[in-house]
């Protein structure tokens, strides 16, 4: 029991920093800023070590930078304490798992892309890259080469398969219907869960981003809507829900 309060205190703690580390990389590397982010976005002073500490500070300087008091997001806050939180929920219902890779992998991509999409509407490359390349390693470890060669042709055929649809959308609707970076996620979608799940979880994100485009209509925001979070949610959630939904497609078919 009490090592078991310790890796989830671990967990936790190591799911804060990274969700930090998540957070400053997506907001560095669409500018191209790969230095780490020491310094305020808005009056660029530097801060001290203890400036930087995940949560912590936050509090410590009521959400302001010291130095200029401009309010720091809140929103940034949230998903680190989300990240914490997910890391620790994943070592209780996986344990050492490969499951339990997965989930650490989904859940920084969703803060990546969370931030890096909604602030700039770019997906970055290099952190889908990477997580691409430890999900085929982690399939061929665990399941074999069989397992990791179909993972493979199902990201490849996924991708085909996207760039169909937005070929036909920018056909139809005169202007780019699907971003590039929503495409290359699709393909980790193939890599992550296989075809059919992958379709499953790109019908749910666009259903999820259905409320934010009617919003967007209704508010009048002439900017291109980020697909990217809803379709990594619904990536998530279908990862969670993987067993379930299979069982339900079993039953029906």
């Amino acid at each position: 029991m009490a090592f078991d309060i310790f890796v989830l205190c671990l967990f936790f703690i190591v799911g804060l920093l990274l969700g930090f580390i998540d957070i400053i990389m997506a907001l560095k590397l669409p500018l191209r800023k790969r230095e780490f982010a020491n310094s305020c976005e808005h009056c660029n002073n530097k801060y001290k070590w203890y400036e930087l500490i995940p949560l912590v500070s936050y509090f410590i300087n009521k959400g302001k930078c010291p130095y200029c008091q401009k309010n720091k997001s809140i929103w940034y806050v949230i998903l680190e304490i989300l990240s914490g939180v997910s890391y620790s929920l994943s070592y209780i219902f996986y344990g050492f798992s490969y499951e339990l890779i997965v989930m650490i992998i989904l859940t920084n991509l969703l803060i990546l892309i969370y931030v890096s999409d909604f602030k700039y509407l770019i997906i970055l490359d290099e952190p889908l890259l990477l997580f691409s390349v430890i999900i085929l390693i982690c399939k061929y470890m665990f399941f074999g080469f069989e397992t990791f060669l179909i993972s493979i042709c199902s990201g490849l055929l996924i991708f085909i398969f996207m760039m169909v649809v937005r070929f036909i959308g920018n056909k139809l609707f005169k202007q780019e219907s699907i971003g590039g970076g929503d495409i290359k996620l699709s393909m980790f979608f193939g890599f992550t869960l296989g075809i059919k799940l992958s379709i499953i979880s790109l019908i749910l994100g666009s259903f999820l981003a259905f409320p934010y485009a009617i919003y967007s209509s209704l508010k009048n925001i002439n900017k291109e809507i980020p697909f990217g979070p809803f379709l990594v949610t619904g990536l998530f959630l279908v990862f969670i829900l993987m067993d379930p939904i299979r069982s339900f497609f079993r039953i029906i078919f």
